[in-house]
């Protein structure tokens, strides 16, 4: 059961528009609202703060926020990844999956391959069987 002091709790929380919200509160709070003009009131107010936050400029951390950010990770043990390092770890990593996809189809190629090249040795073992009885190869040929 949904009461107005509920409301207000997530209200505050999620905002104003209820499909931010938790969906087992969503049925709950749309049966308040219904019926309780204050529950729409607050919905109200919680829907034009959103929209006075949506306005306000986005925060931006400064280069000394940052830095003492960073010596405080590495304070802590913690090192830094230079943004570099990320895409050479991406284009190893591609280069490591072309290997391998390159592998798979000299795989399939060789084995694919096998069954003519057994086919080839089998028939030369039997012509080189042949010249040694003494059978000329003429008479294979028709």
């Amino acid at each position: 059961m949904m009461t107005l002091d509920r409301l207000t709790v997530l209200a505050d929380a999620w905002g104003g528009d209820l499909r931010r919200w938790p969906v087992a509160e969503q049925a709950a709070a749309e049966r308040l609202l219904a019926v309780d003009p204050a529950a729409r009131a607050l919905l109200d107010e919680a829907t034009a703060f959103d929209g006075l936050l949506s306005t306000s400029p986005q925060p931006r951390a400064s280069a000394v926020l940052r830095d003492r950010v960073i010596a405080a990770a590495t304070h802590a043990g913690l090192k830094p990844r230079p943004a570099r390092r990320f895409w050479l770890d991406r284009l190893v990593l591609a280069s490591g999956a072309g290997w391998a996809a390159a592998a798979c189809a000299g795989v399939v190629a060789g084995l694919s391959l096998t069954t003519h090249i057994t086919a080839d040795v089998q028939a030369d073992a039997v012509l080189y069987q042949a010249t040694l009885a003494g059978i000329d190869d003429t008479e294979f040929l028709g």
